[in-house]
């Protein structure tokens, strides 16, 4: 009999950003008598539409987060274990109870873009048709709801018209507010592809800070920050003084035009107050108007930069207009294009996940259109009016207006603004349920009930993404203990809220074809037409909906209800100029731009900017199980330019104290020439779980979009001082310590355990009792002290091999990180390879690689320096030598910076 473990290939979707690549997960299954967790190795699906066989370095490391480490595998009430059927009897229960007591608005739903459509389908029809409220919102929220209401103001519905292909066959691409090189790696590689390929394709960026992305940029707009409507109000006004505009397309097919640009001309009266208003030169502004007003093949390309604003809505949509008034839509390589930062924030927006929508792009608009969906679902307790959207909804949790509260697949309590009135909420909202595949999260913490649900390679559904392609996550993993799927908890705790009829599915395929025909229902070709249809998947059967390759909506039966509207196979929408609004025209809406609520003063003289880093994603509970997405940047940091450090008394890797009225942050200090004065910008991802004080949010208040709800996540004023360290540590460690009591500490996953780097304003007096009350110390173990205590070092031993290794003193000490971390894996003996762990680096120096510029291959900045010196003069010569920059190309910003860098200094002199 051959037992050696076959490999299995599952073609699935990746679970980060909205650019949705396809995954071939290759997985070998546990010989018989094994439970261990299958071998599976992960690579970019040749046939994906979306990635074309490239993958990010977090889409490449997903094999490497699938240990179930730190998993939530059993439900349970209060922090006790329980099984599956008291738990979600008790969740039916007390929600039961609430609504009979208080009604149906006094219970919550609060979702995540990580959730499948089908996940989404059954808690939205839960909440909105059968509880009879529409308080059910989702992350998406701090993400795309400003573009949704600016796409249904201009369109009529919540409609992307491009696709992916637009960006690589476009003339002009101007990117703003978006790090693409970042935060959709694979999309901005296709379009450095693009500009490789024809490089008289120009790049602009705008943006207040220099961003990786600016790598391509033939121009950068620096601009201050927040005064994005202020530029497209202004690039509309110069269009039509210099006679740009197509009138043909603004006669035939759009209303509001002379409203709109009436006020573009009140809020632009020139060129010169626009330039000043925006902080750019006057001749730079005019070259970027002249290249959008000659280029008919224009894309504008946006994203969070634009839609986290207080006046989100108006700056999407003052980028339409300017589409919309030159008929730069509808077209191959022209179009607006909003780019979505969550792997399904799309297909949750199609099934109506917000609170301002019903579901299938049906809205609260009118009596019959909520009667539709009422007759579909056949329940007489629909919802029918909006529901509060998330700042509002936890609001009305803290005032305890809402009792209960479902929170899945999201962490609020480290990515909503003003945290720490969320955590006050959750502290004393009477009932807390979190469905996660995590155990430990910040929002955990306050959670009456914790349900176990699975993970990427267990879930099994659908997803879309930013250009409306519609892919299979597919599970080839068995789900570990005691987790389920979201939409089998929802559904279970629907059946015992009394609604069994309506939520008895069998399988995600059942689900999904609800959805399917709920899009098609009444939905023929008329004025009043949803663009939204995939009634054309209605009734598949499952291993249809098993093998449902790559689609883009619409999909329908019936073709000819959209035929005005599609081109290239669905790839473009709106190419006919016929919109879904009552009229059939775009509307162009009238823009008086704002600056941010945020203003520095003499107390906070610093403008906050927040954003996401390279190699990590959300509140990292998946990436930072990966140890090579933690080598590029392994702790939380603000960067600041260096006048601003040097007048704060601040050095490079220094801490800082970042804080205001509504929270503060003690973080690394970065050091950056592109970061302009007077701004300052820290990344989004840490929270309690890998820092001790560095959840941005913290630091910004709940100022959010009048129409969209979206909070102004880009701006806040704060202050920053030096953390006065009276001490610094290192400790590696084979187990997570109980707590450290220290004002900084960030937690960094190596390989074999951990490594935490620690500072505190006051020494403890004893170091080793002081490390016994927080953590496992052995007593086989090292010593070494000063005298006054200020330099301490102790290595704790199990069967030889490391398992507590602490350094402090001063000033941080010199150690060699990499080095010490791999030493948790290997024995040590004799006397003089303990000594060396107390010493923290090898008896033989060996040069440490530097910081870790590509994740893929872990090339440090010291190899790349050493290649250089040795001759190589190109990235495309460090590559071939280095492997650098073959895979995924994220890191070949930095290492260009590099190279170009090399090339400025001062050449030898030879005797």
């Amino acid at each position: 009999m051959n037992c050696a473990r076959q490999p299995r290939q599952t073609e699935t979707t990746c679970p980060y950003c909205g650019v949705g690549c396809g995954v071939t997960a290759t997985s070998y299954d546990p010989l018989p008598g094994d439970d261990s967790i299958p071998l599976v190795s992960v690579s970019g699906s040749q046939d994906h539409p979306a990635n074309r066989g490239r993958l990010c370095v977090k889409g490449a490391s997903l094999a490497d987060t699938l240990d179930h480490r730190g998993r939530l595998l059993t439900p349970q009430i209060n922090g006790q274990n329980t099984d599956w059927n008291t738990a979600t009897e008790f969740v039916a229960g007390q929600f039961r109870q609430i609504i009979e007591e208080h009604g149906p608005d006094a219970v919550a739903f609060y979702l995540s873009g990580q959730l499948l459509t089908e996940d989404y389908y059954v808690a939205n029809k839960l909440m909105k048709g059968f509880i009879g409220s529409a308080n059910i919102d989702t992350n998406s929220r701090l993400c795309m709801a400003s573009a949704v209401t600016a796409h249904k103001r201009a369109f009529g519905a919540d409609i992307v018209p491009g696709c992916y292909e637009d960006l690589e066959q476009t003339n002009l691409l101007l990117i703003t507010g978006a790090n693409t090189a970042w935060t959709h790696p694979v999309l901005y590689q296709r379009i450095v592809a693009a500009k490789k390929a024809r490089p008289d394709m120009t790049v602009v960026v705008i943006d207040p800070r220099k961003t990786a992305t600016c790598d391509i940029a033939d121009i950068h707009l620096a601009i201050t920050p927040g005064s994005d409507s202020f530029l497209f109000n202004s690039l509309l006004a110069y269009l039509a003084r210099t006679d740009a505009l197509d009138e043909a397309y603004i006669s035939n097919h759009t209303e509001g035009f002379e409203s709109c640009l009436q006020q573009a001309m009140l809020s632009a009266p020139s060129l010169a107050a626009t330039a000043k208003q925006c902080g750019v030169t006057e001749a730079r502004l005019q070259q970027v108007y002249r290249l959008f007003a000659d280029t008919p093949r224009c894309v504008s390309l946006f994203s969070q930069g634009i839609n986290q604003s207080s006046s989100g809505v108006d700056k999407a949509n003052s980028i339409i207009n300017c589409h919309l008034a030159t008929g730069k839509i509808g077209k191959p390589g022209a179009t607006p294009f909003s780019v979505t930062g969550q792997p399904n924030a799309m297909g949750g927006r199609e099934v109506g996940g917000l609170a301002n929508q019903l579901a299938a792009h049906i809205d609260f608009s009118d009596a019959d259109a909520i009667q539709l969906v009422a007759d579909f679902w056949q329940t007489g307790n629909i919802a029918r009016r909006e529901g509060l959207k998330a700042i509002d909804m936890f609001s009305a949790v803290h005032r305890g207006d809402i009792k209960a509260i479902w929170i899945m697949g999201t962490n609020p309590a480290v990515s909503m603004p003003d945290n720490n009135l969320i955590k006050e909420a959750l502290q004393n909202c009477p009932m807390v349920v979190v469905s996660d595949c995590i155990e430990h999260t910040d929002t955990g913490v306050y959670a009456n009930v914790l349900l176990p649900a699975t993970g990427w390679g267990e879930k099994d559904g659908t997803v879309t993404n930013s250009e409306r392609t519609i892919s299979r996550q597919r599970q080839f993993l068995t789900p570990p203990e005691q987790a389920r799927h979201d939409w089998q908890i929802i559904c279970d705790v629907a059946c015992r809220l009394g609604f069994a009829d309506a939520f008895s599915f069998g399988s995600q395929a059942e689900i999904f074809s609800e959805h399917a025909t709920l899009s098609g229902f009444r939905n023929a070709a008329s004025e009043k037409y949803r663009l939204f249809n995939i009634s054309g998947l209605a009734g598949l059967s499952q291993s249809e909906y098993d093998s449902l390759s790559p689609r883009q909506w619409p999909v329908m039966t019936d073709e000819a209800a959209c035929e005005n509207n599609l081109s290239d196979n669905n790839k473009r929408l709106l190419t006919g100029g016929r919109f879904v609004t009552a009229s059939q025209r775009a509307r162009l809406i009238s823009i008086t731009p704002q600056m941010p609520q945020a203003s520095v003063s003499a107390e906070f003289p610093f403008l906050l900017n927040t954003g996401r880093i390279r190699d990590q994603w959300h509140t990292m509970t998946r990436t930072a199980k990966a140890p090579q997405l933690l080598t590029h940047t392994d702790e939380p940091f603000i960067s600041l330019h260096p006048d601003d450090a040097a007048t704060l008394e601040l050095g490079y890797r220094s801490l800082a104290v970042i804080s205001n009225r509504y929270g503060h942050c003690i973080v690394k200090v970065d050091l950056n020439d592109d970061q302009q004065p007077g701004q300052a910008f820290m990344p989004i991802h840490w929270n309690r779980q890998y820092a001790a004080q560095a959840s941005v949010c913290s630091l910004f208040p709940a100022y959010s979009d009048p129409l969209s709800g979206q909070p102004e996540l880009k701006q806040a004023a704060v202050s920053i001082e030096p953390f006065d360290a009276a001490w610094y540590g290192t400790l590696i460690c084979s187990q997570e310590p109980e707590q450290l009591p220290c004002e900084y500490w960030s937690k960094i996953p190596c390989e074999h355990g951990y490594r935490y780097m620690l500072a505190g304003s006051q020494q403890p007096q004893d170091w080793s009792r002081w490390l016994e009350q927080n953590m496992s110390v052995n007593s086989d173990r090292i010593t070494v002290s000063s005298a006054n205590g200020e330099h301490f070092r102790l290595a704790s031993f199990s069967d030889d091999y490391p398992r507590v290794v602490f350094i402090t003193a001063p000033t941080p000490p010199g150690i060699n990180h990499q080095w010490l971390e791999q030493q948790l894996a290997t024995a040590q003996k004799s006397g003089q390879e303990r000594q060396m762990l107390l010493a923290g680096r090898p008896a033989t120096p060996e040069k440490p690689k530097g910081k870790i510029l590509c994740s893929c291959f872990q090339v440090g900045e010291n190899c790349i320096q050493e290649a250089l010196a040795q001759g190589c003069t190109s990235t495309e010569e460090l590559t071939g030598k280095l492997k650098c920059g073959s895979n995924c190309g994220s890191c070949l910003p930095e290492i260009k910076a590099l190279v170009s860098a090399y090339e400025r200094q001062p050449a030898a002199i030879s005797d």
